[in-house]
């Protein structure tokens, strides 16, 4: 008697996921995978999130896993579909973070032929996963529940395990592609609801050379720095605890989540000052995460200077090429137990030189920012990040956005901030904003250009109907304002057209065609309490802030003159 091995297949797949916690779907409509769609759709414990666009689903799936932590299913049909995956794909490789990519495809006797939508999806996104398997068309064999349900078991535990990124399965589907009247092949799991395949969690615990050989650094080496970039991995009372300890300054951005009272916020325009920055440049600096988003600290670290990079997961973060040492270790476990081990004498004017630059800087930027009441990118950096509710998230888009709130926002207790630094892309952020908003319990803000969010408009289709509270808070400045800072702005002939892209496309308009209402903030200290008004209205908001891209440059380099005037010589 024939047996129905598609939708069985299906059906033990998406079985095996929930009972590995997993709760969410990212769906891109097509015929080719129609069975695991269908699977999805009708099981009530998994929510599907149906995009008509592939790069946005792919996008909203980042979201949702650095989010939760939790790998989202992200699903489409068979030829281009797929290629559109794959700046999400990369991005969540090089930014750890977990996602499992369902490729439906063609039955091997259509590939190579000429079949539509059949395009070579064998390792499609290469390297940048972090397991890849084909198994074949679905049959009725003995058996197969098993192998089919281990294969789902190990997809999550490879897109969790360090380092923790995209795995990729590539599904062929054979007609017919919907439920038959065929009684299913058995796919029963196992009793209790209990995973085919547990998988337990442990920690890369350090060892006890690496711990005497910390101490002894920190004994010897009382000029010495801690810096927190993304992906940190660590409590920000654990940092402090060791930065008392050691006597050593923490430098956090602000996407490690690190940036509390007790850092230091003002590291970028501090060491544009060339007499504090060789004054106060360290003989070791202690990383956790990646490096700071900040070119100027980053070289100024790179020179001479001895760099010791903590990373759990062994990843070679040092686009420098200045580290003197890695340790694979587990940077809480790791700091947590040095803090309560070393007990050395503290150089107190290494710390009080670097606190009172900081307060210093900190006056000066306030007071003069302060006084602009038309809008500048610093300053709405600075007012978004404060501005965020306490049980909310806010997202940096990269470009100009997250290096302004890496050189502007001040310190404030724990805040939980995402950016795609990964690979460092604008592509797909509005998605991902949307799909970290959907994962959490509190509001989402977001901070992005106008290009970013032109970018993705695609990402606003149904973004209403979602049920997610997110404000998006857009600098609208006419183009690409990172490009004024680099050297491309002194070629007026062609600065323009290639590297400012100002663009007549109306923000507001087109929001507005997607049903979201938007917020013209026209004065500084307006930005504040609309933000604030958009959270508590709840729903996706838009608030749109006109700056100018050639006053933005000017008045940075205003506020570094100012801080350097500042700093106590």
């Amino acid at each position: 008697m024939s047996r129905d091995a598609t939708t069985a297949f299906a059906r033990s797949l998406v079985d095996e996921w929930v009972r590995h916690g997993i709760t969410d779907a990212c769906v891109a409509p097509g015929s080719r995978s129609a069975p695991l769609a269908l699977a999805f759709a009708r099981d009530d414990r998994v929510r599907v999130h149906v995009h008509l666009d592939e790069r946005s689903a792919s996008f909203f799936a980042l979201g949702l896993a650095k989010e939760s932590g939790r790998p989202a299913i992200l699903l489409c049909t068979s030829g281009t579909a797929a290629a559109n995956f794959h700046p999400a794909v990369l991005e969540a490789s090089h930014g750890r973070v977990p996602m499992i990519v369902c490729t439906a495809d063609r039955p091997s006797e259509l590939r190579d032929t000429g079949a539509g939508q059949t395009i070579d999806q064998q390792k499609l996104y290469g390297d940048a996963t972090r397991w890849f398997h084909d198994p074949g068309v679905p049959t009725d064999r003995p058996s197969v529940a098993a192998q089919w349900r281990a294969m789902a078991s190990r997809a999550v535990a490879s897109a969790v395990a360090r380092p923790a990124g995209p795995v990729h399965l590539n599904l062929p589907f054979a007609e017919p592609l919907v439920p038959t009247d065929e009684p299913l092949v058995e796919y029963d799991g196992r009793s209790d609801d209990r995973p085919w395949t547990a998988r337990g969690h442990g920690t890369q615990a350090p060892s006890v050379e690496m711990l005497d050989a910390l101490a002894h650094l920190v004994a010897d080496t009382p000029r010495g720095l801690v810096v927190a970039g993304w992906g940190a991995g660590v409590r920000d009372t654990t940092v402090l605890r060791f930065a008392e300890a050691a006597g050593w300054p923490v430098l956090a951005d602000p996407i490690s989540g690190l940036r509390v009272p007790g850092t230091v916020s003002t590291y970028d325009p501090l060491l544009r000052s060339a007499a504090f920055a060789d004054a106060q440049r360290p003989d070791v600096v202690l990383r956790v995460g990646g490096p700071l988003t900040s070119k100027v600290a980053t070289q100024w670290m790179a020179a001479e200077v001895g760099q010791v990079i903590v990373d759990p997961d062994g990843a070679w973060l040092d686009p420098d090429h200045h580290a003197s040492a890695r340790m694979e270790a587990d940077p809480e476990l790791l700091l947590a137990t040095l803090a309560d081990a070393i007990d050395v004498p503290v150089d107190d004017a290494w710390m009080s030189a670097w606190r009172d630059a900081d307060s210093a800087a900190r006056t000066a930027i306030d007071v003069l920012v302060d006084g602009w009441d038309d809008p500048f990118d610093g300053r709405i950096a600075r007012d978004v990040f404060a501005a965020v509710p306490g049980d909310g998230r806010l997202v940096v888009a990269s470009s100009m956005p997250v290096r302004d709130v890496e050189g502007f926002a001040a310190t404030r207790d724990r805040i939980t901030v995402h950016a795609n630094r990964g690979a460092n892309g604008i592509d797909g952020f509005v998605s991902t904003v949307l799909g970290i908003a959907a994962a959490s319990d509190g509001p989402t803000v977001a901070l992005l250009g106008d290009l970013c969010f032109l970018h993705d408009v695609n990402g606003l289709l149904g973004a209403v109907e979602r049920g997610v509270d997110a404000t998006f808070v857009v600098v609208d400045n006419g183009g690409g304002g990172i490009f004024s800072f680099l050297p491309q702005a002194d070629l007026p002939d062609e600065f323009e057209l290639l590297f400012g892209t100002p663009q007549s496309v109306d923000v507001a308009a087109v929001a507005t065609v997607y049903g979201i209402p938007v917020t013209e903030v026209e004065s500084a200290g307006d930005l504040v309490p609309a933000v604030r008004a958009a959270v508590a209205a709840r729903g996706v908001r838009v608030l749109r802030v006109r700056t100018d891209r050639h006053a933005n440059v000017a008045r940075h380099r205003e506020v570094w003159r100012a801080v350097s005037d500042a700093i106590p010589r």
